[in-house]
């Protein structure tokens, strides 16, 4: 198991990766998959039990669905460096032909992707069929699911939250990214979610908080989580981040969350985010 500074070292490898997927083909979304970097480094490197020889039966191994497809350059550099398909892949970033679509899809069979998340408000449910699989086949494995705080504007994601918690689905933890953006502005502005963790405790789920872009923090909070599965409550995360983080010009503004950096903000950027060898997959593509 990587420790704590190599863990860091890799979330600034994955990092210079989306700066770079998004600024080579002009579109992607950069804001929050630079936010929600440390939680994926972090549940793929550290907390999750999984196998890159992909198996979408994933006997036996945790899952993870990721909701906010959009923030998909983050989730094809876990992908990638924790070895389900080759790191010079992600040079495909939304090119004509490549796997690595805007969205994460099925139908191209990239390795680690089990559900197509282009429409938000989809992801809760898919994680909750699969944590209900595993149940009903003696399997002991976690489902984990990621989700955006404005993609809780959606209704499907609360009939999801009522079937979870009134089906005691307690072997699966959501995370929602709470970084108060959305497309639009903030989520105050756009339409307000009001007091989170009263909404999903009347909800019936068992509430944690976490500060998602202290990579210690970040993996001590994962563990407990785990720790607090299969006592007839599902587990949900609400995980504050900092839209762009890691990238000073990007941070706390929604005007990054689909917005490519140019030549000279790229230069920028990679200038704060250190490049990093030495540990599995490392490395520039």
């Amino acid at each position: 198991m990587p420790t704590t500074e190599e863990l860091k070292k890799i979330a600034s490898q994955v990092r210079r990766d989306i700066v770079r997927m998004v600024h080579a083909v002009n579109s992607g979304h950069p804001g929050g998959s630079l936010g929600c970097t440390d939680y994926l480094v972090a549940l793929y490197f550290e907390v999750m039990n999984h196998n890159p020889e992909f198996n979408m039966d994933a006997i036996g191994e945790d899952v993870f669905f990721l909701s906010n497809g959009h923030i998909s350059p983050v989730f094809y550099s876990v992908l990638a460096r924790s070895g389900y398909f080759p790191i010079s892949e992600l040079a495909t970033f939304r090119k004509l032909n490549s796997r690595l679509q805007g969205h994460p899809t099925t139908h191209e069979h990239l390795p680690g992707v089990r559900m197509a998340s282009g429409s938000l408000g989809q992801g809760l449910s898919v994680a909750l069929g699969a944590a209900q699989t595993k149940k009903l086949n003696n399997d002991k494995s976690i489902v984990f699911s990621l989700h955006g705080d404005g993609e809780l504007q959606e209704g499907q994601i609360w009939e999801a939250a009522m079937y979870a918690a009134h089906n005691k689905v307690d072997n699966l933890i959501a995370t929602v990214d709470v970084n108060g953006q959305q497309i639009d502005g903030s989520t105050d502005q756009v339409l307000s979610l009001g007091n989170l963790r009263a909404k999903w405790e009347a909800f019936g789920w068992e509430v944690i908080d976490m500060s998602g872009n202290d990579m210690d923090e970040v993996v001590k909070t994962l563990n407990y989580a785990k720790t607090q599965t299969g006592k007839g409550k599902p587990v949900v995360i609400l995980m504050k981040t900092e839209m762009g983080a890691g990238v000073d010009f990007m941070m706390g503004s929604h005007k990054w969350h689909g917005v490519a950096p140019n030549d000279e903000q790229l230069a920028q950027a990679l200038a704060q985010l250190e490049e990093t060898t030495g540990y599995n997959y490392l490395g520039d593509y």
